[in-house]
């Protein structure tokens, strides 16, 4: 029996002992590394792109000789205006990596030492990063497409002769969404969040190129992706495949959610599922990749995207 990758020595390439025990200027060194890879390193204006850049040496920030824009290594980053120390942005992204089904924000807060609410934003803002990613994705090819009901958890009546049937819309609480994933066979996974799975057709329609062959249960309103795309069916009641028609690589993307809200989360519903979605999406297309090749990619879509309107100022705003 072939060993599974998760438990092979390829699969751990990062030590987070290696990390912590980081001084704040090799930490410093290794952001520049990364933010500025196409320079080797070089300081580069996030302002202008002037490689004109002097250091100052009472303090870790530099100044462009052509417009006068004074940033630092975080400047113009998910993790600008931060409070923390750089080395603990590495160690938070190494330690977000390292947990395969996900990592919540009370064990971060804990990891980190620091307040529940900041290791809140600080999740929140990777998460942000990796669905930067995939903004221009267009699935193609071979297209799982199926859907996964989170949330709404409607609690029983104590008696029970008061208890009703709580699969029936009218007995919901209106908190309930489907998580629609299209997952490109063997490639990239897109989720979005919707009321019902009915409502995801335009999205599809929008999204996935319009020469792939799409995969879908039985269910009536996957009805409507025949006028739209090459369509193949199979009959969930029976079997779960059928003529090489199955959704089995969007079951297990599914999969992936629910053991995150059953053993880390237990909560992933409501404005923040897309997020949450997005970031199971991500880990699961990078499942096969060692833990040291996601920190990289991770701490490279971090210093690539910009500064977070959401997530920016998000305690002071009185959320």
């Amino acid at each position: 029996m072939s060993q599974h990758f998760l438990l092979s020595r390829a699969a751990r390439t990062l030590s987070l002992a290696k990390v912590a025990r980081m001084s704040e200027d090799e930490a410093r060194d290794c952001f520049r590394q990364i933010r500025w890879a196409e320079t080797e390193g070089k300081h580069v204006c996030p302002h202008c792109a002037c490689a004109a850049v002097y250091s100052f040496k009472s303090r870790p920030i530099f100044k462009c000789k052509a417009c006068d824009h004074q940033f630092s290594v975080t400047s113009g980053t998910i993790f600008a205006n931060r409070k923390l120390p750089v080395r603990d942005y590495l160690l938070a992204i190494a330690i977000f990596v390292n947990e395969v089904k996900g990592k919540s924000a009370l064990a971060l807060s804990r990891d980190l030492d620091v307040q529940y609410k900041t290791a809140f934003v600080l999740a929140h803002k990777i998460r942000e990063a990796l669905a930067a990613e995939v903004e221009t994705v267009q699935p193609s090819g071979t297209v799982e497409v199926d859907g996964c009901y989170v949330g709404g958890y409607v609690k029983p009546a104590n008696f029970k002769e008061n208890r009703r049937d709580r699969r029936l819309a009218i007995n919901q609480n209106g908190k309930r969404r489907v998580v629609v994933a299209m997952r490109e066979r063997n490639g990239r996974t897109l989720p979005f969040v919707f009321p019902s799975e009915s409502a995801s057709i335009a999205t599809i329609a929008e999204r996935v190129d319009a020469g792939a062959i799409i995969h879908a249960d039985e269910a009536a309103h996957w009805d409507k992706l025949h006028a739209i795309f090459l369509t193949k069916r199979v009959n969930h009641e029976w079997g779960y495949s059928h003529d090489g028609a199955c959704t089995n690589q969007a079951e297990s993307f599914f999969s992936r959610i629910r053991r995150a809200e059953m053993g880390h989360h237990h909560h992933i519903s409501g404005p923040y599922l897309a997020a949450y979605s997005r970031e199971m999406a991500w880990r699961e297309d990078h499942r096969r990749v060692s833990n040291g090749e996601q920190w990289l990619t991770v701490a490279n879509l971090a210093l690539a995207h910009p500064v977070s309107r959401q997530w920016t100022g998000y305690w002071q705003r009185g959320r």
